[in-house]
């Protein structure tokens, strides 16, 4: 016996040794991390404690149609809806990870017939033995159980428990995820907001133009009665009044693709979008304060979620390199057995139970444990260019929009100055047109240019607010 349990020993050794000669992971170093700056802007410092990033998205939109857009495409988007499915299922494999540690019992029950060759030794055996004084055994002999069955893989290398928090980590991941999506979610809804009113104001510019076209034309239709202009100049202003009804449907359709834009990011069928243009001009875009560099590492979803998927593929790999460890389980059944069923009643006779365990590890051929555990060390080190990927793009994202404000506030500025001496430039050269000192193509170039200026002047004034919500959102707002 001792011999015996020497043999023992020696094999389970043996295989502890095996499994202890595992390939080791990579050993990765996050060097974007390490070197990240300490200001977005080198020659200014950032307020640590000023960061627009942490305002929550109702406190940073003052719009209230705005506000009541957001809020239904929060319920109603179809992106976001999937994204919570995705938590879903995520949580689901923590659970399917998390029963992995406990035992598994099952209960079943079961019926057979079994006959034996009369001439081996089953058979043999059968013939002679008595279940009772004078009673053979039956001859087919059935067989009549049920009881309860349990397996168990003791985690003695902790590799299930592993597994465990690399799901955690994944389900964690698919939450940040669903915060980076209701962050894109907000900013496109804004944006697309703004930009709908933009459209807005420039119809009425256009509609403002047709109008003073239709005066020129009118104007022109008389001076040449009167001998003071030709037929050429009637010519040029009908034309251009028709080049501009022209341009009115066509932001009339782009008003038209632009609510429904918005209507499919708020997952509804067509519907007017409700909405005061009349301000969109005189609104102020909010002052944004962008904190340090460092808190996009806490703030923004995106990087959180790349940082949990780095988390998630190194305890992948660390259970796959447990993999090559041995294994131990232990199984066991309870039950009652008989050859009739009225024999189960009889007890103990009929009780039968089971109890076995198994340490069990890779010797010969090994390839597809190496092969697993390769494949998710190359996918550590893809996480973690992915996650710098992100960190370094947040980084640039903050520096160009903060750039883009300064400069896109001294364009706008720029542009209504062009404005407001264009509209002067257009009452001097009507009032000379009409009293027949200027021609009609200085009526009609001060008019283009002047229409040019303002339509410009929109779109400037809806980088400005754009700007705004892409920065806030670029500093991780707009999921809180």
């Amino acid at each position: 016996m001792k011999i015996y349990n020497k043999y023992i020993a020696a094999i389970a050794l043996s295989l502890v040794l095996t499994g202890c000669r595992a390939p080791m992971a990579t050993v990765i170093k996050d060097e974007v991390k390490e070197n990240l700056p300490q200001n977005f802007n080198q020659e200014e410092q950032q307020d640590a404690n000023a960061n627009s990033g942490t305002t929550p998205w109702r406190q940073f939109f003052t719009d209230p149609n705005l506000v009541s857009l957001i809020e239904t495409s929060l319920k109603n988007n179809q992106e976001l809806l999937i994204t919570l499915q995705e938590i879903e299922i995520a949580k689901s494999g923590v659970l399917a990870k998390k029963g992995k540690l406990t035992p598994t019992v099952s209960a079943g029950i079961g019926a057979g017939l079994k006959k034996a060759g009369r001439y081996t030794s089953e058979g043999a055996g059968d013939a002679a033995t008595e279940i009772e004084p004078g009673r053979e055994m039956p001859d087919p002999l059935g067989n009549f159980e049920g009881g309860l069955m349990a397996n168990w893989e003791i985690d003695i290398w902790k590799k299930l428990r592993t597994e465990k928090e690399a799901a955690v980590a994944h389900y964690l991941s698919t939450v940040e995820g669903k915060n980076f999506v209701l962050s894109n979610l907000i900013e496109e809804v804004a944006d697309n907001y703004y930009e709908l009113l933009a459209l807005d104001n420039q119809l009425d510019i256009i509609q403002q133009y047709i109008k003073l076209q239709q005066r020129a034309l009118e104007i022109s239709k008389i001076q040449k009665e009167a001998a003071a202009a030709t037929e050429l100049a009637v010519k040029k202003f009908e034309a251009e009044l028709a080049k501009s009804k022209a341009a009115e449907y066509t932001i009339r359709q782009d008003i038209t693709e632009k609510e429904n834009q918005i209507n499919a990011l708020l997952g509804r069928y067509p519907q007017p979008i409700v909405r005061t243009k009349e301000s969109f001009m005189s609104t102020m875009p909010q002052t944004v304060y962008t904190g340090i560099p460092s808190q996009l590492l806490a703030n923004r979803p995106d990087i959180k979620q790349a940082e949990l998927e780095l988390k998630a593929a190194k305890l992948d790999v660390q259970a796959a390199r447990k993999e090559f460890y041995p294994s131990l389980e232990i199984s066991a059944t309870l039950g009652l057995e008989a050859f009739k069923p009225s024999y189960l009643v009889k007890l103990p006779e009929s009780i039968a139970y089971n109890l076995a365990g198994e340490l069990a590890g890779p010797l010969i051929n090994k390839s597809a444990i190496k092969a697993n555990f390769q494949t998710a060390d190359a996918k550590q080190i893809q996480s973690l260019y992915e996650y710098d990927k992100t960190i370094l793009h947040a980084y640039l994202d903050v520096a160009n929009l903060m750039s883009r404000v300064k400069n896109i506030d001294q364009y706008y500025q720029m542009k209504s100055q062009e404005t407001k001496a264009l509209d002067q430039s257009i009452d001097i050269a009507n009032q000379l047109f009409r009293n027949s000192r200027a021609d009609y193509l200085e009526v009609l170039l001060n008019q283009r240019d002047a229409l040019d200026a303002k339509m410009e002047l929109i779109e400037a004034k809806q980088k400005q607010l754009s700007t705004v919500v892409d920065i806030y959102k670029s500093l991780g707002g707009g999921w809180k």
